[in-house]
């Protein structure tokens, strides 16, 4: 996926879903937010050039090293979903992009409880995942590096109502079709905001 956002990587519904949320959280001088399984750092550094104070956080010491490299000037950490190195209600905003899709749905309120630690009321979360009911996907050899790998394809109303049990009002939620080259299910986008 690279280390920048791109049209090949987000559609355009996607990059202004990304602008609204940095609308919605820059209010105020010493924003921080954080990019939450941040991968290679695209977000991050999306976020950053917008002017916000952000963290990448993400298991993965191979992807943390990669974004520390593409993005000297932001702060990666190593963490889990459910297990952030962040203090409690320390950010204006977090945004889980395609980052809940290796959690299983029965571990999904692990997280948003994290995620509510962390944020400060009246924080937005955003999140975006390919659309399903829960279903697991099961690949042997993931993008040619023949590791195997589970994701998870969550339904809107689900997440939704998991929110709500933690401390979130949904906002708004969309889905989209797929439309980019390595889309092969809708694409969904929730946003909520920390009572």
């Amino acid at each position: 996926m690279g280390t920048e956002l791109s049209a090949a990587t987000e559609g355009a519904i996607d990059r202004s879903l990304l602008s609204a949320f940095v609308e919605l959280v820059a209010v105020r001088p010493g924003v921080q937010v954080a990019d939450v399984g941040c991968g290679p750092g695209r977000v991050a550094a999306f976020l950053a050039r917008h002017g916000l104070g952000v963290v990448g956080v993400d298991v993965s010491t191979a992807l943390l090293e990669l974004a520390r490299l593409a993005h000297p000037g932001i702060a990666f950490e190593e963490g889990r979903l459910d297990d952030l190195p962040i203090s409690d209600s320390s950010l204006a905003g977090a945004i889980c992009w395609y980052s809940i899709i290796y959690t299983p749905p029965a571990h999904l309120a692990a997280v948003f409880t994290e995620l509510s630690r962390v944020l400060e009321p009246g924080g937005y979360l955003l999140l975006a995942f390919q659309a399903g009911n829960g279903e697991a996907i099961h690949r042997s050899d993931v993008h040619g590096s023949g590791l195997p790998l589970t994701s998870y394809r969550h339904g809107v109303n689900d997440i939704a109502l998991r929110l709500a049990a933690d401390n979130f009002e949904v906002r708004a939620t969309t889905e989209r079709l797929p439309e980019l080259d390595h889309e092969t299910t809708p694409q969904a986008f929730v946003f909520a905001r920390r009572v």
